[in-house]
């Protein structure tokens, strides 16, 4: 804090006190900071050109195979319906091919039982898919 030397009573023990931030060191400081990062950004990006080798491993599906679980206890992959039993074939017939390790997406009606959902997550882990991801509403 700094104190205002001009006192108004004869008291050398009575001294204003001046309460006022000084904000130049803080500004000082941070224009310095702005500085630093405005020359060390364009310095962090990749600016490299290189030629990538192709790839010969099979394309990704086009569209997500997605499971779906209703209220009522329907199940469905992508828009047709199917049994819990017929499940493993119908996403096998979904994903297009034998490879057990492509993502599939579960939904599931808010209200449906816990047990339920897990009965289908269950059911497909027994066929071999063990990559599965849950679906929500985005807000």
């Amino acid at each position: 804090m700094a104190a205002s030397l001009s006192a108004t009573s004869n008291s050398p023990w009575n001294i204003r006190q001046n309460a006022d931030i000084n904000v130049t060191p803080f500004v000082d400081v941070m224009l310095v900071l702005l500085i630093i990062f405005m020359v060390a950004l364009p310095v962090s990006t990749v600016s490299v050109n290189v030629d990538l080798p192709q790839s010969n491993a099979s394309a990704a599906p086009s569209q997500p195979v997605i499971v779906t679980l209703t209220l009522d206890g329907r199940v469905y992959v992508g828009d047709r319906a199917t049994t819990l039993d017929g499940l493993p074939a119908a996403a096998a017939a979904a994903l297009g091919s034998s490879d057990r390790k492509q993502r599939i997406y579960l939904r599931a009606d808010e209200g449906v039982r816990y047990g339920a959902l897990m009965g289908l997550m269950n059911t497909l882990r027994r066929a071999g898919y063990g990559n599965l991801g849950l679906v929500g509403e985005e807000f």
